[in-house]
């Protein structure tokens, strides 16, 4: 199994389409990819107790949530065999309609790509120390529950 080395999957605020366009670009010259998955997460303007949610507010235990995102970077990669794989998500204040997570999955075939990347999202969900502070237009706010 390839060691691959710790990666800052965390950026500051919300990734910009042009970020992620960039990314897509950079792998053109990657002749052996036969396929890409990519996960776009949305902060959604939920209603909850008849409050609309105006932004996500994440924080994390960094050094922890790198450390598991390694492993889950190594199994990942073990089971499917990828190419590639890019994970970014953010920290701070993230309005609704922002991209908060961008995970991007690459390989020689399609199928690899699309289960690794469903499975990385999952993953990340579940075991990244990572919390979202749900704030409301009247500057309430609430601790998200993953559903």
């Amino acid at each position: 199994m390839k060691e691959h080395k710790l990666k800052n999957i965390f950026v500051q605020g919300a990734i910009p389409a042009s970020f992620i366009a960039e990314s897509i670009q950079k792998h053109s010259t990657q002749k052996g990819i036969g396929g890409h998955s990519i996960f776009l997460g949305q902060v959604r303007a939920d209603v909850l107790d008849e409050k609309t949610v105006t932004a996500i507010e994440y924080t994390s235990y960094e050094p922890m949530a790198l450390e598991q995102m390694g492993a889950i970077r190594e199994d990942i990669f073990a089971k499917y065999n990828l190419t590639c794989m890019h994970v970014y998500h953010s920290l701070g204040v993230v309005a609704v309609g922002e991209i908060c997570l961008f995970v991007f999955t690459s390989s020689k075939h399609r199928k690899a790509a699309i289960e690794a990347c469903t499975e990385v999202v999952e993953r990340i969900k579940a075991e990244l120390p990572v919390w979202g502070k749900e704030q409301f237009g009247d500057a309430t706010h609430q601790w998200k529950v993953n559903q």
